[in-house]
């Protein structure tokens, strides 16, 4: 889903995906971890058997639209050095509380999780 620099993917992820995957990483330091909004993704885990059209993702995703359910996005460059499979990428991070709290497309309000409720993060 996104290519890039390890210091670049985790300062800035550009996928849903990625930037649900690091926000559920743990942080060593309880100051810092504390102030920390984690992304929790609501639905079900697609079947690798059997996966969903367009974007892999699109299921569980806040930002998908139509378009993902039809078009699989090609892997494309968004700035220097990091590329990301999606149409519509995140331009921050971390993720805005409305963006964790947006449901998925074609999700049922009882198939969505709750975002964590915490503190916002110390400067």
């Amino acid at each position: 889903a996104e290519l890039a620099l390890s210091r670049d993917l985790y300062a800035a992820p550009r996928h849903p995906y990625t930037g649900a995957l690091l926000s559920a990483v743990p942080i060593a330091n309880p100051r810092r971890g504390r102030g920390r909004s984690a992304f929790v993704l609501g639905g079900d885990v697609p079947n690798p058997i059997n996966p969903p059209s367009g974007c892999r993702f699109h299921p569980r995703c806040p930002r998908a639209q139509d378009e993902c359910a039809l078009t699989d996005p090609p892997l494309e460059p968004l700035v220097a050095a990091h590329e990301a499979a999606c149409f519509f990428p995140l331009e921050k991070w971390p993720l805005t509380a409305e963006e964790m709290r947006r449901p998925a497309l074609g999700a049922s309000p009882d198939d969505e999780a709750e975002p964590l409720a915490v503190a916002p993060a110390p400067s």
